[in-house]
């Protein structure tokens, strides 16, 4: 078994592939709290299957289909913030139009594109071992972003993604704030596309935060519990997925879930010893 691992760890695509698994672990451990804590789940949701709509003009016009989606990731994020905000538009409304639209648009644009598209599952489902090294440097790029972002302005942050009216009595930029982070969540889900895909990002942003939510209410704890349990959860996924021969997207996320299932039993377990020493 250890030969095998050390086998596999002397090709490059592998080392690839843990290194993308841990920084979409930090990445989505940060953001994803903010998410969590915010309540943005659906609005990530809409972000992320609006991306598709990118995707599939990409595809149409010759170009990389990771810049499609990362244009209409941003583009539907502004424009949902922008209707729920100044447009009245209830933001579950604004949400599904996106959503919607991103889908429709991207299936139409696949459709008229000439031949086949080989690679479309892999954006749909997500291709792990196939991240080469500009997707790394460029994950990479995103990890020092957010990091640096969440160090500066982590009470402004804080504030924000619990009690957004107390942080307007502050004098916070909330509107800035909004579009800002936003605009990291989008970037996050597009960088993650290749690592889990379109339909399975979203779990990689909640199912790690969740689960440390179990143990504790703390930002910064939560932020460091939910990297953790990604980088957990995502590499023993990895290496599951490769020697079953299953796809490793969603293998990852069925450990995600697995991990938060053990959590909960392990918290109920403890709570019954609690109250049995009572």
């Amino acid at each position: 078994m250890i030969t095998t691992i050390t086998e596999l760890l002397s090709y490059d695509f592998f080392r690839h592939a843990i290194l993308a698994a841990l920084l979409s672990s930090i990445v989505c451990g940060i953001i994803g709290t903010y998410i969590v804590a915010k309540r943005l789940v659906f609005i990530s949701g809409g972000i992320t299957h609006a991306s598709f709509g990118g995707i599939g003009m990409a595809y149409f016009f010759g170009l990389d289909p990771i810049l499609g989606a990362a244009v209409f990731a941003l583009l539907s994020a502004f424009g949902i913030e922008f209707l729920s905000g100044r447009v009245q538009v209830r933001q579950d409304s604004a949400i599904g139009v996106f959503w919607s639209l991103g889908m429709a648009i991207g299936i139409i644009f696949i459709y008229l594109s000439a031949g086949y598209s080989p690679n479309l599952m892999s954006y749909l489902f997500g291709s792990i071992l196939t991240v080469n090294t500009l997707d790394l440097w460029l994950m990479l790029l995103l990890v020092v972003v957010v990091a640096v972002f969440f160090i500066l302005f982590f009470r402004a942050i804080l504030y924000i993604a619990y009690d957004e009216e107390y942080a307007r009595t502050k004098r916070m930029p909330v509107s800035l704030m909004n579009y800002l982070m936003l605009s990291l969540v989008s970037l996050t889900i597009v960088l993650n596309i290749r690592t889990v895909g379109v339909i399975l990002v979203i779990s990689f942003l909640t199912l790690p935060q969740i689960t440390a939510n179990t143990f504790t209410q703390d930002f910064r704890k939560l932020i460091f519990y939910s990297i953790l349990i990604a980088m957990i959860g995502s590499v023993s996924g990895l290496f599951i997925s490769y020697f079953l021969n299953l796809p490793s997207g969603p293998v990852i996320i069925c450990v995600f879930v697995g991990i938060f299932a053990m959590a909960k039993l392990l918290r109920w377990l403890l709570i019954r010893l609690q109250l049995n020493r009572v």
